[in-house]
This record gives structure tokens, sequence and C-alpha cells, in this order.
């Protein structure tokens, strides 16, 4: 697998943690079963999609970058889809971790 298959696959990762932390809210607590079995199905899905970049990408970085996607695309989606506050100290926050993922990233080319 190329480096760039290894970012890409990694980006995917980093896209379905975002997927599956939302979709912890539609499972009601997991008493519904259609949004819990697709959580868990997107869960594991997405463990086994981390794993294969990290054997072309370093573990720390692999596992930084795929934090920082779900957790700025986790927090975007919370004001997005749930009304959360978007201040101007959370927004920035936010930049400071994309900043940090594009670091990583850089210095990995």
């Amino acid at each position: 697998m190329s480096t760039n298959l290894a970012w890409a696959v990694l980006v995917a990762a980093g896209l379905l943690e975002i997927a599956w932390a939302v979709g912890i809210k539609y499972t009601a607590h997991w008493t519904r079963l259609g949004p819990s079995v697709l959580v868990v199905g997107a869960y594991l899905l997405d463990l086994y999609l981390l794993s294969i970049p990290m054997r072309r990408i370093p573990v720390g970085t692999a596992y930084a970058v795929w934090m920082g996607i779900g957790t700025v695309g986790v927090t975007l989606c919370g004001i997005a889809l749930f009304g959360e506050k978007a201040s101007l100290a959370r927004l920035s926050c936010v930049a400071l971790i994309l900043a940090g993922v594009a670091g990583l990233k850089l210095l990995e080319a």
C-alpha cells in the first residue's frame, strides 16, 4: 500500500469515527435496535480501517490524526445537528486541533 493510499484510508476511518460517534445519540441509550446495530458495525469497521494505515504511518501520528478528525467532526456535528454551543473559544480550539492534524501530516510527508 502506498503512503498516499494509507492517508486516504486514515481519513476514511476518521470520517467513520464521526458517523458512529454521532450515531450513538440516535440509539436512545441503546434501546433502538436499528441505530444500535449500525453504530456497532460502523465502530468495528472503523477500527479495522484504522489498522490498515498503521502499517505505513507511525502509530502515534495515525492515532492522533484519526482522533483529530473525529473530534473536530463530532464537535461540528454537535453544533449543526444538536444545537450545541458554537462559541469563539470552542471554534478556536477546533482550529487548533485542525492545525495540529495538518502539522502531523506535513511532518510525515
